[in-house]
């Protein structure tokens, strides 16, 4: 097994970016739509601050990842394209904002993150409850997927969470183990574990999802997926990191198709219930999809059996 090299070491140079990483330029009266419900109701999106390749098409289609607490984080991950540093007080009508443009939107499936805000005592986790509830109570045919950071991992926070009943609750672990220091910094590896079994625990529909490409070997990529499955996840999410700035970690290779075909596989034999596994693929992408339980696996099944 090969030992990660000196991230953005100023010799290395920079890998040519292939084809298969195009994408579509935002265009559409869909994304003007959205582009104007985001600006009208000063709300952050993931799909912005995280450099998303995909939010043309998903803003096209009238859908969009909102991002609750503010758009500074408390930790430094990095791979991560969100700003570090000191937060805004808390916003708490942002919930009510939140649950209003979801319903102009029309949505039937919205999906909502947050940074990181370590520096409150409760994590968030009170503007998280509030925010779901706020959303299901404007918006009651609308399913929700929400994508939270791991609370470290404290049972009475990650409770709030479980409280609201989303319908999918999503926490990712990023990378491997040997890696989560460098790429998470402040993250633990089976902290972010621990907090996907209290959720599952708890009954929810869980999932993660980790992003290649940072010098990771294969057979780490596995355990990883063992691990997860270990944790009774659900669903997971397989992309390719795409490094937002020069200040950020540098991509040590960029993994084929084909390889995430086979991971996809993988992942299906190992029992997961969904896998999402592409060059594009980031943890919104098609969530729609990853609500519905056995639909991911049934339609594997199907194309393994030629049907």
């Amino acid at each position: 097994m090969t030992e990660l090299p000196v991230l953005n070491e100023a010799a290395e140079p920079k890998i040519k970016k292939p084809d298969w990483l195009r994408v579509k330029l935002p265009i559409g009266e869909d994304y003007r739509h959205v582009r104007s419900l985001v600006d009208t109701h000063k709300l952050h999106t993931i799909c912005e601050s995280g450099n998303c390749p995909n939010m043309g098409e998903c803003w096209g289609e009238g859908t969009a990842t909102f991002m609750i607490l503010g758009n500074i984080c408390t930790r430094s991950c990095g791979f991560c394209a969100v700003a570090t540093g000191r937060p805004e007080p808390v916003d708490w009508d942002e919930p009510q904002r939140v649950a209003e443009a979801i319903n102009l939107m029309k949505v039937k499936h919205a999906v909502v993150t947050s940074v990181d805000r370590d520096e409150i005592a409760d994590g968030g986790s009170i503007i998280w409850f509030n925010t779901i509830k706020a959303i299901k109570a404007l918006n009651p045919s609308t399913t929700l997927e929400t994508l939270i950071p791991d609370f470290k991992a404290e049972a009475a926070n990650i409770q709030r969470i479980i409280d609201a009943a989303p319908e999918v609750v999503s926490h990712n672990i990023e990378t491997v183990e040997r890696l989560t220091r460098q790429v998470r910094i402040q993250a633990k590896y089976w902290r972010s574990m621990e907090t996907l079994r209290i959720l599952k625990k708890g009954g929810m529909r869980t999932k993660s999802g980790i992003m290649l490409g940072l010098g990771e070997a294969k057979e780490e990529v596995v355990q990883t997926m063992q691990d997860l499955r270990d944790s009774e996840v659900d669903v997971i999410t397989i992309g390719q990191y795409l490094q937002p700035s020069k200040k950020h970690l540098q991509v040590q290779r960029f993994i084929h198709p084909d390889e995430f075909k086979e991971l996809r596989e993988i992942g299906y034999e190992m029992g997961f219930d969904y896998v999402e596994s592409g060059p594009l693929v980031r943890s919104s992408y098609h969530s729609d999809k990853h609500v519905i339980a056995g639909w991911g696996r049934n339609k594997w099944l199907e194309e393994k059996n030629g049907n």
